[in-house]
């Protein structure tokens, strides 16, 4: 699998030679998933972190009375995975699962501390990752907190211009934390 997507996003933060390339090749798996394929569940360890190539994962879970919310999305070119489980190694409270057909590379939490002490920069480019994915979540308890439905709508529209094309209309509902008919009315609205 020719992996020249990762490293054009990997190139953004870090530099990586054909030698520290070829040590990365080694240590992931490429997955293919069709539409619709639970990665995760809850209840299981988070054993891997993912690269999406292509296609797009959702991670997303249900309250005490089956309401579902969406919490992330993860098209090209993004990380996905549930950190607290992955790193605690404890059960996952939420689900990943495919949106569309996918394929992603696989990185394990040994072949990502092998990557850390063999390609160093790694580190950094994890630490950048994770402040970003941190920033991202504050803003969007922000959003939430501070927003109204329409204003949410339109930062979604800002943040992800072509997953509305992708992406069920009851997902991006649930995202937003309205109902799928309230989206609905904003949406003709515009």
């Amino acid at each position: 699998m020719n992996l020249d997507f990762a490293f054009e996003r990997f190139d953004k933060i870090i530099s990586l030679n054909d030698e520290e390339k070829g040590r990365f090749q080694e240590l992931v798996e490429i997955l293919e998933v069709d539409r619709k394929t639970k990665i995760l569940n809850v209840g299981q360890i988070c054993r891997y972190e993912f690269f999406v190539l292509s296609g797009c994962i959702r991670t997303f879970y249900y309250d005490e009375d089956l309401n579902e919310h969406t919490t992330m999305f993860a098209p090209e070119g993004w990380w996905t995975g549930n950190l607290k489980s992955f790193v605690r190694e404890t059960p996952s409270e939420h689900f990943l699962e495919s949106i569309e057909k996918s394929t992603l590379i696989r990185l394990n939490k040994n072949s990502l501390e092998e990557l850390y002490i063999l390609i160093p920069k790694f580190e950094r480019y994890f630490r950048v990752l994770l402040q970003n994915r941190l920033l991202a979540t504050q803003d969007r308890i922000n959003n939430h907190l501070s927003f109204s439905a329409d204003e949410r709508y339109k930062k979604f529209l800002k943040a992800y211009p072509n997953l509305i094309q992708r992406v069920p209309l009851k997902h991006i509902a649930s995202y937003l934390g309205i109902t799928p008919t309230y989206l609905s009315r904003l949406r003709a609205r515009r």
